[in-house]
């Protein structure tokens, strides 16, 4: 939504109901998404006219490149690529603490492994003011998000890291 916004692209925030534990009724989506054309159906999906698409990150690229926020340059675009699937990783191994029924055993060793892995991250930004360079691309997005997540789980995990401090600041 927040590349959606940016780009002041149109779009209608469609919100399925799910029902309450322990059953979670579904039924809402379940007697839409055949309906609706897809490919693949599934949530999040996004349809521009005769474009039907799922999937979280070919909906951002998709727009991305209609703004043409995808890297200008051969090596912008490497770095996009890139970091697009290194988020996905991050944000994973996030998801797979916080959804686990040890989640209290596993907490630890996360918290152990972030500053190494943000570390990373913020040498990969280096003194650029975004990841890709010096233009806002779709996946300045993607790493707002993932990090302001990890904000949340660890408040000071940005602490020694002023470029990533910086970088959430600017966005």
């Amino acid at each position: 939504r927040l590349l959606l916004e940016y780009t002041e692209t149109p779009y209608e925030d469609k919100l399925y109901s799910c029902g309450e534990a322990p059953d979670y009724d579904k039924s809402q989506w379940i007697n839409e998404k055949e309906k609706l054309g897809l490919d693949f159906p599934n949530l999040p999906y996004f349809i521009d006219g005769t474009t039907k698409l799922t999937q979280s990150n070919a909906i951002m690229r998709y727009i991305a490149r209609k703004h043409k926020m995808c890297g200008e340059t051969e090596e912008e675009i490497l770095r996009v690529d890139m970091l697009e699937n290194q988020i996905m990783d991050f944000r994973m191994s996030l998801v797979m603490v916080c959804y686990n029924p040890d989640f209290e055993k596993l907490k630890p060793g996360y918290l152990e492994q972030l500053p190494g892995k943000l570390k990373l991250f913020s040498n990969f930004l280096g003194d650029r003011k975004w990841f890709a360079g010096e233009k806002l691309t779709f996946v300045d997005f993607l790493m707002f998000d993932v990090l302001e997540q990890n904000r949340i789980f660890e408040p000071k995990c940005l602490e020694p890291f002023k470029n990533l401090k910086d970088f959430m600041e600017r966005f």
